[in-house]
C-alpha cells in the first residue's frame, strides 16, 4: 500500500507523521505485507531535515502560508500555491497513493486540493485524512475540512467544521516515548542526582528566551529545595546559559536532545511551551506541566492547547508576560500541593495509544476503497 504523508513547518506537524509511518512499517494487516511511504513537504522548513533523517523519501513542492492580513504575502501566496497544486498533480499521478494523510502546515493545502481534483476526475481513489494536533484548528485545516474524508485529533470539543468527520484518536508521538527507559538509567546518562526531583524545562530546538531567562534566575538564586533543573536551552542560547549556571551544579544545561526519552523519564514536572507535539508528548508520558503558551502563535492555538490540558488538571498555565524566576519560585514555594495534584492528574491520563488508534483508522479507510484498475 502506498501512503503519502503531507505536513511540515513545525515539529508538531512532522513528528506525528513520522510516528504513524514508523508504526505502519511494523504493521502487517492482511492482505497488506508492505507499506510504501512518501512524505511531501517544502525544501526550506524543518521537514527537509527531519524526514530524511528518519529514513523516508521527501518530495518537495512550492507552498506559502495563507495570509490573514493585507500584505505583499497575500499577493504572492495564491501564485505560489497554484504552482504547488500543479506540482502535486504531477506527483500524485506518478505515485498513485492508496491513501493521503495530511498532518498540518500550509504545505498540505496544495497537495489536498490536487488530490481532490484528481478524485473528482476519478483518476485517484485515495481517501484523505487530516490530523489536527491542536485544540484550535489552524487556517489551513479549517479550509481543508470540507475536502477530506476524516479528521483525527485529541480535542474533546470538536470544531463545527469537523462535525461528522471527526474521530478522537489522540496525537501520535515517537515510539521511544511510548516505553520510557528506567529513571535510574536516564538519570545516570544525563548526569543528574538520583535523590532529587527534576524539573525539565524546554522550549523547542531553538529554545524559548522567556523560559531560558526564568531558569537562569535559579542559577543565581538557588533552586527549590529538593529539586534540580534540566534545561534544554536550544542551540542559540545553550553556551551562554551553561557559562551562567557553571557555579550551580543543580542547573544542568543541554542544547538539544534528538530523542527526549531520557529527559521525560527523569522529569517530575515539565516547564514548556504548549505546541501540539509537546502537549501530545506530555499526555503520552503522563508528565505534569507548567505551560507557557507562545503568545504569537497563529490563531493563539498554543493558549487553546494549554487551557485544554489545564482543564484536565494536568497543567498550570502561566502567561508568557508573567513568567520569570520569582514567579516560578513562588509556584514551588506557595503551590506545592497544586503541583502535586498536577503531577497526579497527569499520571492518571497516561497510557492512551494514539498511534494504534490512527493506524486502525487507516486500515478501516483502506478497506473501503475500490481496487485501482
Amino acid at each position: 500500500m502506498k501512503i503519502l504523508f503531507a505536513g511540515g513547518g513545525t515539529g508538531g506537524h512532522v513528528y506525528p507523521a513520522i510516528a504513524i509511518a514508523d508504526a505502519l512499517r511494523l504493521l502487517r494487516h492482511a492482505p497488506i505485507d508492505r507499506w510504501d511511504i512518501t512524505f511531501v513537504g517544502t525544501r526550506d522548513r524543518i521537514e527537509a531535515t527531519i524526514v530524511p533523517k528518519a529514513g523516508y523519501p521527501l518530495a518537495t513542492i512550492v507552498a506559502k502560508p495563507l495570509a490573514r492580513k493585507l500584505s505583499s504575502a497575500m499577493l504572492v501566496a495564491p501564485f505560489a500555491n497554484a504552482i504547488g497544486v500543479l506540482q502535486s498533480l504531477v506527483l500524485l499521478v506518478r505515485i498513485k497513493p492508496d491513501m493521503i494523510v495530511a498532518t498540518g502546515g500550509y504545505v498540505c493545502f496544495p497537495l489536498v486540493v490536487a488530490a481532490k481534483v484528481l478524485r473528482s476526475l476519478k483518476l485517484l481513489h485515495a481517501p484523505i485524512a487530516l490530523l489536527e494536533p491542536n485544540a484550535r484548528p489552524g487556517l489551513t485545516n479549517r479550509l481543508l475540512a470540507p475536502l477530506v474524508d476524516e479528521v483525527w485529533g485529541a480535542a474533546q470539543n470538536v470544531d463545527p467544521r469537523f462535525t461528522g468527520k471527526y474521530a478522537r484518536t489522540g496525537v501520535p508521538v515517537r515510539a521511544s516515548l511510548e516505553a520510557l527507559p528506567p529513571r535510574e538509567e536516564a538519570i545516570a546518562r544525563l548526569g543528574l542526582d538520583q535523590a532529587r526531583l527534576t524539573l525539565l524545562a524546554m522550549g523547542g530546538s531553538l529554545g524559548a528566551a522567556r523560559i531560558n531567562d526564568a531558569i537562569a534566575w535559579f542559577s543565581e538564586n538557588g533552586v527549590p529545595d529538593g529539586w534540580q533543573i534540566l534545561l534544554v536551552a536550544g542551540i542559540r542560547d545553550a553556551q551562554r546559559l551553561a557559562s551562567q549556571s557553571a557555579s550551580n551544579p543543580l542547573v544542568h544545561i543541554v542544547a538539544y536532545l534528538d530523542d527526549p526519552a531520557d529527559a521525560y523519564a527523569v522529569a517530575d514536572l515539565v516547564l514548556a511551551r504548549a505546541g501540539a507535539s509537546t502537549v501530545a508528548e506530555l499526555a503520552a508520558v503522563g508528565a505534569g506541566a507548567i505551560l507557557v503558551p507562545y503568545p504569537f502563535a497563529a490563531d493563539d492555538h498554543q493558549d487553546a492547547n494549554a487551557r485544554a490540558v489545564e482543564a484536565t488538571g494536568a497543567a498550570v498555565v502561566v502567561r508568557d508576560a508573567e513568567l520569570n524566576g520569582p514567579r516560578l519560585a513562588a509556584l514551588f514555594a506557595g503551590d506545592g500541593l497544586l503541583l502535586d495534584r498536577v503531577r497526579l492528574a497527569a499520571r492518571s491520563l497516561a497510557g492512551a495509544d494514539a498511534t494504534s488508534a490512527v493506524t486502525a483508522r487507516i486500515a478501516a479507510l483502506l478497506a473501503r476503497i475500490p481496487p485501482v484498475s
